[in-house]
């Protein structure tokens, strides 16, 4: 039971070092990439930027009559 509870830890341990190598960014400096990422993509569902989008360019606008199958 000892060697396995070691061997999780030594697994865990492991883990933890490569999570640390991991490249970070401040939060200050992803939220700034999100906003101009944002502000440079049209995007239909965030309409307080773009403003309202026509029936024709909106892709989550439902097409054809009122009909619908299920298969």
């Amino acid at each position: 039971m000892s060697e396995l509870k070691l061997r999780k830890l030594m697994e865990h341990t492991q883990r933890l070092k490569e999570q640390l190598d991991l490249p970070r960014i401040k939060v200050s400096e992803a939220g700034a990439t999100l906003i101009s990422y944002v502000n440079s993509t049209k995007d239909p569902l965030v309409p307080s930027v773009w403003g309202p989008v026509d029936k024709k360019d909106d892709p989550f606008q439902a097409t054809g009559g009122g009909c619908c199958t299920i298969a």
